[in-house]
């Protein structure tokens, strides 16, 4: 099969409501769209991704810290640079740019192409499964989350909960307001590095442990994780630390799963191989979103089907946006090529 076209897209999506990026919030999502086709034998193909770095700037005018190493703008110009030589080249060609690139968002990207066009992805149940994201709002009141969680449906056995965003006062009475409406619910905790290691345990402490499932990055220096599972023994996660370009797996006391965003950590190659480290270990992997829009969850959510069949995905983000892309979710606007801003257009 060999690349015939080529095609890249600027998208920006306004969100109805806020988003939680560790501390910061945002209330716009921007990203690109790649569109291939290969032929092959006079039969052609075509496919989109969504290639979007978790970057730019918050609602307060500041830029985005801990996520993708790369600005959307760097991430344009290397595509700009390098998509050319990709024309009229085997379809493999995109893995070994995919190899070469330090972008991790152009590495997933390429790869999740070369899968689509391989039909790699083809077969795999398009079940939507997903954990219900809790978070509270700016300055909203503990009725209004409360209302989110008793709609939740009695095939909800776990949800995530932003924490580490406010007073642990707070924080806790939200924990506790969530397992009073539902005492059945699992906690899966993301703490995004929010806590000192004290404040971590005192937290956990004032909650039922046998509610956690885990907590995520609970504290603000990843060295102290080990301590602060001695101290309480509630299981813990790593997040934030794999999007470090030099992170390499280490087994430590408490750890019980890695949450990839694939969008941050790189190639498919590359999620695989962390993941089969961690399965040597009993570590669970589960997949994440990177605020995609729904081009981007959707196919998260078949590569989870596909690699992680026994986990449940986070990737519940898509109800703050006003539009979808590409991909419908059932949003009245569904945005296409059309309505995009062409950046490069090639063959």
């Amino acid at each position: 099969m060999l690349l015939s076209k080529l095609s890249l897209y600027q998208f920006s999506v306004e969100l109805d409501r806020l988003l939680p990026v560790g501390k910061q919030r945002i209330d716009n999502r921007s990203g690109l769209v790649l569109a291939a086709t290969a032929i092959a034998d006079n039969d052609e193909r075509t496919e989109y991704v969504e290639i979007s770095p978790l970057t730019g700037i918050d609602v307060d005018g500041n830029q985005l810290t801990g996520f993708s190493q790369h600005s959307l703008a760097q991430t344009v110009t290397e595509l700009n640079d390098n998509l050319p030589a990709l024309l009229q080249q085997p379809v493999d060609s995109l893995l070994d740019l995919a190899d070469n690139t330090e972008q991790s968002a152009i590495a997933f990207g390429l790869s999740l192409m070369h899968a689509k066009l391989m039909g790699s992805l083809n077969g795999h149940s398009l079940e939507s499964r997903t954990i219900p994201l809790i978070y509270r709002n700016q300055d909203e009141p503990l009725t209004a989350v409360a209302e989110r969680v008793q709609a939740l449906g009695s095939n909800v056995h776990s949800v995530k909960v932003k924490v580490a965003q406010t007073s642990l006062e707070d924080e806790i009475q939200l924990i506790h307001q969530i397992l009073a409406i539902r005492p059945d619910l699992k906690l899966r905790l993301d703490a995004n590095r929010g806590f000192e290691l004290q404040q971590a345990i005192e937290f956990i402490a004032c909650i039922p442990l046998h509610a956690i499932e885990y907590i995520e990055e609970p504290c603000k220096q990843p060295s102290d994780n080990p301590s602060f599972y001695k101290a309480i023994e509630a299981p813990w996660a790593l997040d934030e630390s794999l999007n470090d370009p030099d992170y390499q797996f280490e087994m430590q006391a408490g750890l019980c799963a890695i949450i990839i965003k694939p969008m941050l950590l790189g190639s498919l190659d590359k999620l695989q191989a962390l993941q089969n480290l961690a399965n040597k270990h009993g570590v669970r992997t589960i997949l994440s979103s990177s605020l995609e829009a729904s081009l981007g969850i959707h196919a998260l959510s078949r590569l989870a089907n596909m690699v992680t069949p026994d986990e449940i995905p986070g990737i519940d983000t898509l109800g703050a946006f006003s539009q979808d892309l590409i991909q419908s979710s059932g949003k009245a606007k569904c945005l296409q090529l059309s309505d995009l801003q062409p950046i490069l257009e090639l063959g």
